[in-house]
């Protein structure tokens, strides 16, 4: 029987937890599969070598394992694979294929762009646009993120988005803000390319409560969440693993 296992980042924070789980069910809703189970990289549970044991117990004999990612990272190539393959060693018999990341999609350049609108606040001619990633150490991040970058400034109709990253990247987000607010600009507005709510958002939002003033409006603008397109997005990206005829053996 196929199965499909959704591999979430985790977090501490509960909400962040029961937003990812809500989105995956709104994701399973579009992919004709019976078995399911979301699990989580870090700070949650399941892990993945627990979400994977529970559909085996469930009669899996087949499980498409869906990164829920947004770019290509350490998780991507090293972490879920590292768990997908103790998980090989204890079923063999069991096809393993693996996901993708979402990646670089226009798509998910237009919800920035929704989420910039929403803001309901009247954007300057001189106003700044930070694009706020989560970061890594690999250059595909960096470079993925200013391909988002340029693709939001052409749809946001500006010179230029500046980047910045909340970790192992440069410049961090403390930097990034502080030459945005260095920059004399009236207005900021500060979009993270994350997925789902957390700790990351609640810390940036308190820096930029920080800042703002009546002189110089810092905006933090909603993050990607469970935007209908980021549900059609990662359906998808689980129909391409269902599909796929590379198995995951080593």
């Amino acid at each position: 029987m196929q199965a499909v296992l959704y591999v979430s980042h985790g977090s501490r924070v509960k909400e962040t937890r029961d937003e990812a789980m809500a989105f995956m069910e709104q994701v399973h809703q579009k992919v004709d599969v019976t078995l399911h189970e979301t699990c989580f990289l870090e700070l949650a549970s399941p892990d993945i070598g627990e979400g994977i044991d529970s559909l085996v117990k469930q009669g899996a004999t087949a499980i498409a394992v869906v990164p829920v990612l947004l770019l290509s990272a350490g998780h991507y190539y090293e972490d879920i694979p590292d768990e997908i393959k103790k998980s090989v060693l204890r079923y063999p018999d069991i096809r393993f294929t693996y996901g993708k990341p979402l990646g670089v999609q226009d798509r998910l350049v237009e919800i920035l762009a929704e989420r910039l609108q929403e803001t309901t606040v009247e954007r300057l001619p001189e106003a700044k646009i930070l694009l706020v990633g989560r970061g890594g150490k690999s250059s595909e991040i960096t470079r993925s993120v200013e391909e988002i970058a340029a693709k939001l400034a052409v749809k946001a109709n500006v010179p230029n988005v500046e980047v910045c990253y909340l970790a192992a990247a440069a410049p961090s987000f403390d930097e990034g803000l502080q030459a945005s607010i260095n920059s004399g600009s009236n207005q900021i507005f500060v979009v993270p390319y994350l997925w789902f709510t957390g700790l990351l958002v609640k810390s940036m939002q308190k820096k930029i409560n920080a800042l703002s003033s009546d002189d110089q409006q810092v905006i933090l603008c909603g993050y990607l969440g469970d935007h209908p397109s980021m549900v059609d997005a990662l359906a998808e990206r689980t129909q391409e693993a269902l599909q796929s005829e590379q198995q995951l053996a080593w």
